[in-house]
């Protein structure tokens, strides 16, 4: 069975009706990110941070996979498919994704504020001032926050080095470290893009562009490896 590694972004997540961050009408037209989003925010502000992630967690439990993630998950029975996704919703998992690796961490988890490796679940949608670790340290967002370190490239890095097939989708492959992770494919490797438009870092590549949002282009994409009897 040949590994068919997924690089998802948001904009598989915005066809469920998650709202992004960087496209017209998204977050950071309502919020400054870096009042929100980075270690100083959390400082400065905790009662912001937590209401903001709040509001993020309880808008995602009103919203469902769509086709593209479905899609994937069917494509267990044929690939071992290993998704490495930019996104911090649970999108992928409810729709059946068995291998899912998230790079900027979970928005339905919290993490320790001195132990960054005591991670739990966040019962409901809200996490609030109080909530404490097992050590008794208040628990923040398990989200990699802008001047964090993206400590999970070091585990995507050999996963796409294995890769047979290389599927990026919903991501314009933009934001560092996570779009350099298509450079450590092998050369031979076949790349397909489901994307509107065509990713500036990849035109060096031989690829083949689906130009299709993910919805429509996964459909696309799934009659392209079985005609080739890719799997």
């Amino acid at each position: 069975m040949k590994k068919l590694v997924v690089l998802s972004g948001s904009g598989i997540s915005a066809e469920s009706g998650i709202r992004t961050f960087r496209d017209m009408g998204g977050l950071w037209e309502e919020f400054d990110v870096m009042e929100v989003a980075s270690p100083r925010a959390w400082e400065m502000n905790r009662s912001l941070v937590l209401r903001f992630y709040n509001e993020r967690r309880k808008a995602l439990a009103s919203v469902h996979p769509n086709a593209a993630h479905t899609g994937l998950a069917a494509l267990e029975k044929e690939f071992d498919v290993q998704i490495i996704t930019q996104n911090v919703d649970d999108l992928h998992e409810r729709a059946g994704s068995s291998k899912i690796l998230h790079l900027h961490g979970e928005l339905k988890k919290a993490r320790c504020t001195v132990n960054e490796e005591e991670v739990c679940d966040i019962e409901g949608w809200e996490l609030k001032e109080g909530d404490l670790s097992s050590g008794g340290y208040q628990l923040r967002p398990h989200i990699v926050w802008f001047g964090e370190p993206v400590t999970a490239i070091e585990e995507a890095i050999p996963l796409v080095n294995r890769a047979d097939i290389l599927l990026v989708i919903g991501t314009s492959l933009n934001v560092y470290p996570a779009a350099g992770l298509i450079n450590y494919k092998r050369h031979d490797v076949p790349v397909y893009v489901i994307d509107p438009g065509e990713p500036q870092g990849i035109r060096s590549m031989k690829v083949t562009f689906i130009n299709k949002k993910a919805t429509e282009g996964i459909v696309d994409f799934i009659r392209m490896v079985k005609t080739n009897d890719l799997s």
